[in-house]
Parts: C-alpha cells; sequence; structure tokens
C-alpha cells in the first residue's frame, strides 16, 4: 500500500540512462532557480520603509537613493558571478571557490552559510506567501501555519518527482508573476503620470536632521535582502544542458535584468503612491488596490504574488542538495546525500531540507520575520568568500585580460564585505546568534570528515600483505521450544558447520526439565545447552555464554549467532507476538567479534 501511494506521489523509477534528459534549458532553469531572487520583489522594498518609517513619514523618500545603491550592487554581484560561473563550471559557488582558494575552514564557513540559508528559504518564504495571502483573506490567518506546512509539502512532492517536471509546472505561475508585476508596474506608472493618485507622496530630497547615517545603513542592509539567492545558479550549474556553463551565465544575466527592474519599479510606485508599511497589508497589495481597486486584478496580483513567495522556496529545493551533495562527496556531510532517488534527484536532501523548515515554521509559529536579518547574513558571507576566492585565483592564474576580472571581484567583495558588516552592527540583536551556531556548524562538519577519515584508515588494507584468514564457525541458536522454527534454523546451520549448538533458557526448574526431556525425543543432531536464568532475564545469560564460547574459540573459529524468526503474513500480526529476536539482534549487534543472523521462517496462514 505505501509502495503505491509512493507511486502516485512521485512517480515511477527512471534510469540513471535518462539523467541527461533531466537538465534545464535557459527558461525552464530561470523558473526554477530564480524564483527566490525574483520573489525579493515582494518584500525587498518593504523591508527599506520599515525602517525608514521609523523617522516619520518625511523620510520615505530615502528609498529611491537606497533602491538604487542595491541596484548597483545587484549589477555588481551579476558580473561577479558570471565570472564564477565560467571558472568553475562544475557548479558548487562559493564552496567550491572557498575550497580552491581559501581553505578548507573557509569552504566549510561558506557551504555551512548556505546550507542554513536554503533552509530558511524555505521558511521565509513559504511564510510570506501566507501573509500575502492572508493579506487579501484576514480571516485565514489563524491557519497560517497549516498553509505554510502545506505548501511545504507540496513543493517537497514536485521535486521528488523530478527537476524537468517540477520545472514544466511551476514555471507557469513565475511567468504570471513577472507578467502581473510589469503589468503593475506599466498600469501604476501610468496612473501617478495621469495624476490619478490622490495619495500625498514624500517630498524628494527633503533634508532631516532626525535621520542618520546608521539608520540610512540599516534601511539599506534590509533592503538587501532583496539579493538573496543571486548566487543559485553558481550553485546548480551542471543541472543544465550544454554547454552549461554558457546557459547558466545567460540565465543569471536575464534573472538579474527582469529582478532590477522589478525591484526599482515597485520602490518607485511605493514612494509615488505615498505607501507606508502596514501590518495588515504588504506594500504589493497596497500599491495593487491603489492601482485597480479591491477587484479582479487586484486578487489576481495578491495571488500570483503569494504563489512567487510560496515557489521562491523551489531554488532552495534544486541548489540545497547540489550542495550537500558536494559536501557529502568531500566527506563533510553524511554519505546519504549522495544517493539519487527514484527520479534521479537527491531525494535525502529533498526531505532533510522539509522537515527542518518545517520544523522552523512551526517554532516561529509562521512569524519569520525575524529571520529575514539573519538569511541574509548568510547568504553574504558566502558572497563575500567567493568574491576573496576568485580574487586570489586570478592573481594565481593570471589568465588573459585577469586585471579587469580581478578588479571586478575586488569590487564585489569590498562592496559585499561591507554589507555582511552593515547587517551585523545595524541588527546585531538578530544577527548575534551566527557567531555561535556558524561555528558549530563547521565543527560538525569537521566531526562528520574526521569519523570518515578514521573509518577509511582502519578499513584500508596492504593487498600484498593482508590476506583473508581461515577459520572454522561455532554457531550459537537461542531457542525457546521445539518447532518449525527451530527446525528450519538448525537445518540451515548444519550447511555452515559441524559445530552447532542450541541454548535455552529456562526461568524454572519444570520448564527446564521438559525442554530437555522433549529435545532428547527429538534428537536433532545438535546439543542442547541449558541455563538457568534466575531473574527471568535472557540478555544477561545469553552474554554470559557468548563470552565463554568466544573464550574457548576465538582463536580457530567465527562465532555465529542464528537467531530463529518466523515472519506473519500479515504486518498488524507482529503486534500479537514476542519481539523477543529483534531484541536479541538489537542487542547483540555492537558485539565485537560476533556474527548475528536472523534465519526467517514465513507463516502461510
Amino acid at each position: 500500500m505505501l509502495g503505491k501511494m509512493k507511486r502516485i506521489l512521485i512517480g515511477k523509477p527512471m534510469k540513471s540512462a535518462e539523467l541527461d534528459g533531466e537538465k534545464l534549458g535557459k527558461w525552464k532553469a530561470l523558473a526554477i532557480l530564480s524564483s527566490d531572487a525574483l520573489s525579493s520583489v515582494a518584500y525587498g522594498t518593504e523591508q527599506i520603509l520599515l525602517v525608514l518609517v521609523a523617522a516619520g513619514f518625511a523620510a520615505l523618500w530615502y528609498s529611491v537613493p537606497i533602491s538604487i545603491a542595491v541596484l548597483g550592487l545587484l549589477v555588481i554581484l551579476i558580473f561577479s558571478y558570471r565570472q564564477t560561473i565560467f571558472a568553475y563550471p562544475t557548479g558548487g559557488g562559493a564552496y567550491i571557490v572557498a575550497k580552491d582558494n581559501l581553505g578548507t575552514t573557509s569552504s566549510l564557513i561558506a557551504g555551512g552559510s548556505l546550507l542554513v540559508d536554503y533552509i530558511l528559504t524555505v521558511a521565509v518564504s513559504s511564510s510570506a506567501g501566507t501573509d500575502a495571502i492572508t493579506s487579501a483573506f484576514p480571516m485565514l490567518h489563524d491557519y497560517s501555519v497549516v498553509i505554510a506546512l502545506i505548501m511545504i509539502v507540496f513543493l517537497t512532492i514536485m521535486n521528488l518527482r523530478g527537476v524537468t517536471e517540477s520545472a514544466s509546472v511551476l514555471a507557469i505561475p513565475i511567468y504570471l508573476f513577472i507578467f502581473s508585476i510589469a503589468v503593475l508596474i506599466i498600469s501604476g506608472g501610468i496612473k501617478f503620470l495621469a495624476g490619478g493618485m490622490e495619495a500625498a507622496a514624500p517630498e524628494f530630497g527633503t533634508s532631516l536632521s532626525h535621520v542618520s547615517m546608521f539608520l540610512l545603513l540599516k534601511a539599506f542592509s534590509s533592503g538587501c535582502s532583496a539579493l538573496t539567492g543571486v548566487e543559485a545558479v553558481s550553485n546548480a550549474i551542471p543541472n543544465f544542458k550544454q554547454p552549461a556553463e554558457k546557459n547558466a551565465a545567460g540565465t543569471l544575466l536575464l534573472m538579474g535584468c527582469i529582478l532590477g527592474a522589478m525591484f526599482i519599479g515597485i520602490t518607485l510606485l511605493a514612494y509615488g503612491y505615498g505607501v507606508k508599511p502596514d501590518p495588515k497589508a504588504t506594500v504589493i497589495s497596497q500599491i495593487a488596490e491603489a492601482t485597480f481597486g479591491r477587484g479582479t486584478m487586484y486578487f489576481i496580483i495578491q495571488g500570483v504574488t503569494a504563489l512567487i513567495l510560496f515557489l521562491a522556496a523551489n531554488t532552495a529545493y534544486s541548489a540545497f542538495p547540489l550542495l550537500s551533495f558536494m559536501m557529502a562527496k568531500d566527506k563533510y556531510m553524511p554519505h546519504a546525500f549522495m544517493v539519487r532517488g527514484d527520479r534521479l534527484g537527491f531525494s535525502n536532501g529533498i526531505i532533510f531540507l522539509s522537515v527542518m523548515s518545517a520544523l522552523l515554521v512551526v517554532g516561529f509559529k509562521g512569524n519569520t520575520e525575524s529571520l529575514i536579518p539573519l538569511y541574509a547574513v548568510g547568504v553574504f558571507i558566502p558572497f563575500t568568500l567567493s568574491q576573496l576566492g576568485m580574487m586570489i585565483r586570478w592573481i594565481k592564474v593570471k589568465p588573459s585580460g585577469w586585471q579587469m576580472k580581478l578588479l571586478v571581484n575586488t569590487v564585489g567583495m569590498l562592496t559585499t564585505l561591507s554589507i555582511t558588516l552593515i547587517f551585523i552592527f545595524t541588527k546585531f540583536t538578530q544577527t548575534w546568534v551566527i557567531f555561535i551556531f556558524l561555528p558549530l556548524v563547521v565543527y560538525v562538519f569537521m566531526r562528520i570528515h574526521r569519523h570518515y577519515c578514521n573509518i577509511a584508515d582502519e578499513l584500508r588494507i596492504d593487498i600484498q600483505v593482508d590476506k583473508p584468514a581461515k577459520k572454522g564457525n561455532t554457531i550459537v541458536i537461542p531457542v525457546a521450544g521445539i518447532t518449525r522454527v527451530v527446525m528450519n534454523t538448525i537445518s540451515y546451520a548444519q550447511t555452515m558447520s559441524d559445530h552447532v549448538v542450541a541454548l535455552y533458557i529456562g526461568f524454572d526448574d519444570e520448564a527446564i526439565r521438559k525442554m530437555e526431556q522433549k529435545w532428547e525425543e527429538w534428537n536433532p543432531g545438535v546439543r542442547l545447552v541449558v541455563i538457568k536464568s534466575r531473574y527471568r532475564s535472557i540478555m544477561g545469560p545469553l552474554k554470559k555464554f557468548i563470552d565463554t564460547v568466544e573464550w574457548k574459540t576465538a582463536e580457530t573459529d567465527h562465532i555465529t549467532i542464528l537467531i530463529p524468526q518466523f515472519i506473519t503474513k500479515h504486518w498488524w500480526q507482529n503486534v500479537l507476538h514476542n519481539q523477543t529476536s529483534f531484541m536479541i539482534r538489537a542487542y547483540l549487534i555492537n558485539y565485537k567479534d560476533v556474527i548475528v543472523t536472523t534465519v526467517p521462517y514465513h507463516l502461510n496462514r
């Protein structure tokens, strides 16, 4: 039944040879990998206004120059990451760049920051999408957590079905969002120029003595949250069709142009319409209502905005599993993240991402606004390390035209470093946790790597010297009575060794006497050893007996414990029987130099 449900939700397994068919072209890749960056249009301007409104309505005009500065930073990042794509066409972004040029610790900081950022992306995006829905339908506010969790489950299933299939479905609302915002910006601009707005905008260029540089820098850093997701294309180059790096670079440039145009357009409309932050209505909601009224077009824009905010998480579903795979390949994450699922995606990474983000949504009760600064810092640290790594690469390799490339990455590094420091200092009360959490994540990566290295050292052999040692086999069969299950196990044991012994642990003299008498009558050709357990324990006497056998035969024989077990016809029937065989196996599996094997006997009735 579970198998049928899995097939319905995820689809039929795909052959490994079909992997090339899962590669993305530019337009599908734009939809999948730019959803995070494009969705920031829905809250980037709002984040700036939330800071400026503290200084009064007149200070909101600063949102325009601040947005232009954010746009300038976007241009720097786009050109910087285009260089990274061509220099490292295998993908991995900041993690690979830092690993190649800055060393292990820097690469783990970059990789850890990005992995945490992707988890936050899903949590923040699903919650932001829920906010857009509850802005249009306030009666749903009490169900915000449930709505966010439903969307996380939906995205998980879509991505488990495969990259191509999810791209085909999810591209529709993403391009619909781009079209809707374009219509909103053009219509809003025309209405504003035609004098159709009654709301007064704050006077542009007004000098306000109470607006400090600290406040402006804080607003700028908040606006930079609109740049999260820009790095996703460089991380996911292996997902592109050939020529992968050329397609990735083209997708990145197209994404930058669309994002820049929409971000500055929404900011100008918000200023022109005199929009103020409202806890009950987003900036997009206010602009749409002012432009179209609360009619059909308003609800369409709110609907597609909610969709793009939900689907922003899909960028993380593309990038997180791939980055996890690369780090697992380098032994810094569990090897389970290297396994491809039925539909050729890294399903363990997808599921882990979903579970962690769902826990954040539940833990913060759907209100993840306090996570946005941490979310942004988690992006700008890898931005900075990536640019610094590229600078070192150009200085070391010195390819043709390297001076200009070095200049681009130097400007990018200094800019992103400045933004990171601004974030930390202006929002320290919200970002201080990263100084504890990030070193902890790096420490975990180190411990995982050390574990894999130690295991490899212990398992490695010298093929010239180390040869298999020939030994006999002493087999111990724990028995609770004389049944077909025991007979089946003894029959199997006798094919393996002549040294077979059955062990019966009794709790009272009468039971022991009856067992010995019945065994003698049966005479299966195997010696029965009986031990009386004074405290009705099976594990203690069993352990002592194994210790004795091991002490006598360890040098000449392997010791094998064969556990008889019957398998019921229906799974629920297991509840009706003792699970002694499972307990023995769980107890002995960690027993050094002892082989534990279950011999199943399937019941037909």
